[in-house]
């Protein structure tokens, strides 16, 4: 066998494993999210349980800041050297989807669930939570889906050429926001259909990441782009949509 049928083997199983594992962790989240957290049961038991829920809900924006960070970006290409770091795109998606699985599969319940609204007020709960996933798509395909979901790693091996990351995003909703898919991500949390302590939990710890997480992306995006998006900030506000 070639180098090159090896790695455009090893492309096409890195891509269907991250692909998998991104369907896995949204399907997830969202079948936890409308059950309040309270799908599934988590291995663990008492105050142990208390413990690693909360590690459950650090590891998340913790380990996802520090991915985007320039030293776990250095770690991302190192844990796929082959193709000089071209799969760190596709890595990052993989582990990101294996974060979310993990939180939400050992996540034990408290068992504390808040009455579920009835009839026309459930409805209107469903819509806006469909809503804000649709948002969420949206959102990310605006700042460019094969990037997003780690298509752009083991795609740019399989054609023998260099990722493409594209430019810095600015339209669709970007240009009502400069943080739209940390938004979508706050509304899927907000709008779930089942309301529980831990649902509660989980989504202010992980909103309060949304709001401040970015931070620390634009000021990358500063060095990298400099002037020009430093007048994107200036134009366009940081969360909350502009509708004019």
């Amino acid at each position: 066998m070639s180098q090159r049928t090896r790695e455009r083997a090893l492309a096409l199983t890195l891509g269907l494993l991250c692909h998998g594992m991104f369907l896995a962790a949204v399907s997830s989240m969202a079948f936890s999210l409308s059950a309040g957290l309270q799908l599934w049961s988590g291995p663990f038991g008492g105050t142990t349980a208390v413990v690693v829920d909360v590690l459950l809900i650090m590891q998340f924006p913790l380990l996802h800041s520090w991915m985007l960070s320039r030293s776990g970006r250095a770690a991302l290409r190192a844990l796929a050297p082959w193709c000089a770091g071209r799969f760190a795109t596709t890595t990052y998606a993989t582990l990101a989807s294996l974060q979310l699985l993990v939180a939400f599969w050992l996540w034990t319940p408290s068992g504390v669930v808040w009455p579920r609204a009835e009839g026309a007020l459930f409805a209107m709960h469903v819509t806006l939570f469909v809503g804000a996933w649709l948002f969420l798509v949206k959102a990310l395909y605006d700042a460019g889906l094969s990037l997003q979901t780690g298509a752009a790693g083991w795609t740019a091996v399989w054609s023998g050429r260099e990722v493409r990351y594209g430019g810095m995003p600015t339209l669709g909703l970007f240009a009502r926001c400069r943080q739209p898919i940390y938004l979508g991500f706050a509304l899927v949390l907000w709008t779930a259909p089942c309301w529980s302590l831990d649902w509660l939990l989980l989504t202010v710890a992980w909103s309060s990441y949304c709001a401040v997480g970015p931070r620390f992306k634009e000021r990358r995006w500063l060095a990298l782009y400099g002037e020009r998006f430093a007048a994107y900030r200036r134009s366009v506000p940081y969360m909350i949509p502009r509708f004019r």
